[in-house]
């Protein structure tokens, strides 16, 4: 056991002897061995004892004399620094300025110490590393790293060095002039540890938020170093290499979200990454599972891409995996899954042959979910599938099944967003079918309510969504909507809209559909004549909205046509 009074002691005599006596290096060897056991023994108080009596100008007056303990003057300060408390002294002593030098050493024992000195001092201080990436440390740092690849303490230093400073801007701009992707990717497969890996995908994490990296790293093989990587850690069931794993597929799908670098990692369907990221969605990992869900959305940016994947089967992929999930699942894997189908359904192309192959009756099976970010997604990706295709809207939109859950969701109490998704396909429903099965469908499962909710709304782009919904269903079957629009008072609301001086010109267009519709049918005139329809059309006929003014006017002559 250590006697803490007879370390005390022993250091107060060692930093008596370096403060008031000019010695000689063989002289201060043994003072400074002093030093260095008592804060090796971790003896409480001895960093700032070491820091408060006033040796660290000798210490920098050592480091600038090149003298034969330099090496131990560094491991001196090194050890010191472990102390928060002593790192601000350190730095106004001069300490890391005399220390930077002793970087370029070829004495790896040196380089050892130095690097552990400077980066604890330097630690979670901006204005030091800043100085220290302008003092060309960045270069140092990777040759080190290429000289003595096998010395494993002096990389585990240069490499928390290269992570404390990669979030800096000035660092990530030196390192995209060097080649620090061969550098990092070399390291990762010689990794002896979790720990090593680690760092490594840290360092890669910060520096992959530049583009001009972002590029770089797939250029020079960083998806497939990660992607090795996680193969050659799976079926493990330790917790550091599940962590490996999942921060490894995050960093590739954060490498995807460059245009330039999705293309590359995509490579026309056949792509190592893209190859990858597909076994990815068949594994039984549930955080691959959501990478390569959210890899697919990222290659799905592009509606080359989707075509050529639609072709290559990724769909049956994806509601495989979506399948899997709808029970007791995991909401990410789903959320993410329906995020790549609904843009793999953004090209019309894609949305036809989706139809054909029966993409919609297995994404039905969804309609089950509890969870409201999976009904939200679910609600959207249908919408995208019906957009401009009549088959489908005609399809889904008689489907009792489905209608009955979608007006669940009309009524979503806790979640605006399911509410909004839900009735923006209705009217999707409407719009893209015009048949009047949906029409009659959609009347009968009572969801005509939440169009008029709609169309009375905040959200002008919803707004006009069920305004145009209702105006078609007005056309096609005024019987079906007559008695919802009557018992919403929807007439007065619509008046209301066509006055607000403030309103959206859209919004004022659509209505003034709605009316016509409403017009032409010929069941509802009294109506409009009991809320003086005309008189806000007359204001209307001079709108700065030469489609407003048209519109109105053309109404007006209907209205006078019918009386």
């Amino acid at each position: 056991m250590t006697d803490t009074s007879a370390d005390t002691d022993s250091l107060s005599e060692a930093l008596k002897a370096i403060s008031v006596t000019e010695l000689i290096e063989e002289e201060l060897q043994p003072h400074l061995d002093t030093l260095l056991q008592t804060l090796l023994d971790k003896t409480e108080g001895a960093a700032v004892q070491i820091c408060r009596s006033g040796i660290l100008p000798i210490l920098a007056q050592t480091l600038r004399t090149k003298s034969s303990v330099s090496c131990q003057v560094a491991l001196v300060i090194a050890e010191m620094a472990r102390e928060a408390a002593v790192r601000e002294p350190c730095i106004q002593a001069g300490l890391v300025k005399e220390l930077l030098p002793y970087l370029h050493s070829d004495n790896q024992e040196m380089l050892l110490n130095t690097g552990r000195a400077i980066g604890r001092i330097c630690f979670d201080n901006a204005q030091q590393q800043e100085e220290l990436v302008q003092s060309s440390v960045i270069p140092r740092l990777l040759s080190i790293m290429r000289e003595y690849p096998d010395n494993n303490p002096l990389l585990n230093v240069c490499l928390l060095a290269l992570c404390n400073l990669a979030d800096l801007d000035s660092a990530r701009a030196a390192l995209a002039t060097l080649d620090v992707a061969n550098v990092l990717t070399s390291q990762l497969k010689r990794s002896p540890d979790a720990e090593r890996r680690h760092v490594i995908l840290e360092i890669l994490g910060s520096l992959g938020e530049s583009e001009i990296l972002k590029l770089q790293f797939v250029e020079s093989g960083v998806p497939e170093a990660l992607s090795q990587m996680i193969w050659a850690l799976q079926g493990e069931s330790d917790p550091h290499d599940l962590c490996s794993i999942k921060i490894a597929s995050n960093l590739i799908v954060s490498l995807l979200l460059g245009d330039e670098s999705m293309q590359k990692c995509f490579g026309e369907g056949s792509g190592v990454v893209y190859q990858d990221v597909l076994l990815w969605l068949q594994s039984p990992n549930n955080q691959l599972q959501l990478s390569g869900a959210l890899a697919i959305a990222n290659f799905a940016r592009n509606d080359c891409n989707c075509v050529k994947m639609l072709e290559l089967g990724v769909v049956h992929h994806l509601l495989t995996l979506l399948e899997q999930h709808v029970d007791e699942g995991d909401v990410s894997v789903q959320h993410a899954g329906l995020s790549a189908l609904r843009n793999l359904a953004i090209p019309a192309t894609n949305k036809v042959q989706m139809l054909q192959d029966g993409v919609t009756e297995r994404i039905k099976s969804l309609l089950r979910s509890d969870m409201p970010p999976v009904q939200f997604k679910l609600l959207g990706t249908l919408r995208m599938m019906v957009d401009g295709q009549e088959d489908a809207a005609l399809l889904m939109g008689k489907d009792s099944v489905l209608l009955t859950r979608v007006m669940e969701w009309c009524e979503a109490k806790d979640h605006a967003g399911v509410r909004g998704e839900a009735s923006r396909l209705l009217a999707a429903l409407i719009r893209h079918s015009r048949s009047p099965e949906v029409v009659g469908a959609v009347a009968h499962a009572h969801g005509i309510k939440h169009l008029i909710t709609m169309a009375t709304g905040e959200h002008v782009i919803m707004q006009n969504e069920a305004l145009v919904a209702l105006a078609i269903a007005a056309a096609i079957d005024i019987e079906s909507i007559k008695g919802p629009i009557r018992e919403a008072s929807l007439l007065p609301v619509l008046k209301t809209t066509l006055e607000d001086p403030a309103g959206a010109v859209e919004v004022k267009f659509n209505s003034l559909g709605l009316i016509c519709s409403l017009a032409n049918s010929g069941v509802m005139k009294e109506d409009l004549d009991s809320v003086h329809i005309q008189e806000s059309l007359n204001q209307l006929t001079n709108h700065s909205s030469s489609k407003v003014a048209s519109q109105a006017e053309a109404l007006l002559q209907t209205l006078g046509d019918s009386s």
